[in-house]
């Protein structure tokens, strides 16, 4: 089949750890975790003319990932980072930088015709621009029975609407949602005072979605298709920090239903290389042989 790429949209940036900056965004990560599993992936972001942006861009092409990535007159992205005792990161993200303003080309449609699957998240849509682009991008791509198109609530500081979410999971096939987060849609969305498998089922039948991955940290993960739930347990692993674990998951997750191989060993593939990502320092670790040598 041509309609083989995957594309990680939206924001490319620098986290910042007091100990220092490392490559980030989810998308970004997203994409930088599926060209480990041998596919063919793209990042599309946007960085500005500065030092940072052109880090970024050397940043990719030394990683050997394949990118769309425009310069525009916006700062490159950045995020304070701060962890808790426990890893769990804590964020402060700068508005109206670059990957807020990333431009629908015709570089970027043509893109749009050969993609298989794409993982976009609520970020990346809090500004008009990349909002519209996305949704432009997705309306590009071939509908076909294998297409993958991930909503990743990446809820974060106040920046995202009922509207937004509720467009993004129309539009999408495959729902990614961390337990958190499952709580804050289903009160925005009206659904109260039921557990969290039922909101899942909800959500999964209300959006006519092919699947739903609900994350819960330490306390396992779902996935949920029509008429059927996988669970698993989290492994128990020394924690480094766990920014980039829930992209890795998504990353692992969606690489192995795009190989071929079932939902359950999909399942039990993206937790383990997510409970890896834990073990080490930011979101991009190279994975070891182990996780991608059989893929």
């Amino acid at each position: 089949m041509e309609n083989q790429v995957i594309v990680g949209m939206g924001e490319a940036l620098w986290d910042v750890f007091p100990e220092g900056k490392k490559f980030g965004g989810a998308p970004a990560n997203f994409a930088y975790h599926v060209s480990q599993f041998g596919l063919e992936s793209y990042i599309v972001s946007a960085v500005g003319d500065d030092e940072l942006g052109q880090e970024i861009i050397d940043h990719v092409h030394k990683k050997n990932i394949r990118h769309i990535v425009e310069t525009v007159p916006y700062p490159t992205g950045t995020v304070q980072v701060e962890l808790d005792p426990n890893g769990v990161p804590q964020y402060e993200i700068k508005e109206n930088v670059a990957w807020d303003n990333i431009p629908f080309t015709p570089q970027l449609e043509a893109l749009a015709h050969r993609t298989r699957a794409i993982s976009y998240g609520s970020l990346a849509q809090r500004n008009e621009v990349t909002r519209q682009t996305i949704n432009k991008f997705i309306d590009a791509m071939p509908k076909n029975e294998d297409t993958l198109i991930i909503f990743d609530v990446n809820l974060r500081q106040r920046f995202y609407t009922k509207d937004v979410l509720d467009a993004s999971m129309r539009r999408c096939n495959v729902l990614k949602i961390n337990d958190e987060e499952l709580v804050t849609i289903s009160r925005m969305l009206g659904y109260p005072g039921t557990d969290l498998q039922s909101k899942c089922w909800i959500l999964l039948g209300r959006y006519d979605l092919k699947m739903l991955i609900l994350t819960c940290g330490i306390n396992g993960s779902y996935i949920f298709t029509s008429g059927n739930m996988s669970y698993l347990s989290t492994p128990v692993v020394e924690v480094a920090d766990t920014v980039g674990a829930g992209d890795s998951f998504s990353a692992t997750f969606a690489s192995s239903i795009i190989k071929g191989l079932s939902v359950g060993e999909a399942h039990r593939r993206a937790v383990e290389v997510s409970a890896f990502v834990c073990t080490q320092h930011g979101a991009t670790p190279v994975l070891p042989d182990r996780f991608t040598k059989d893929f």
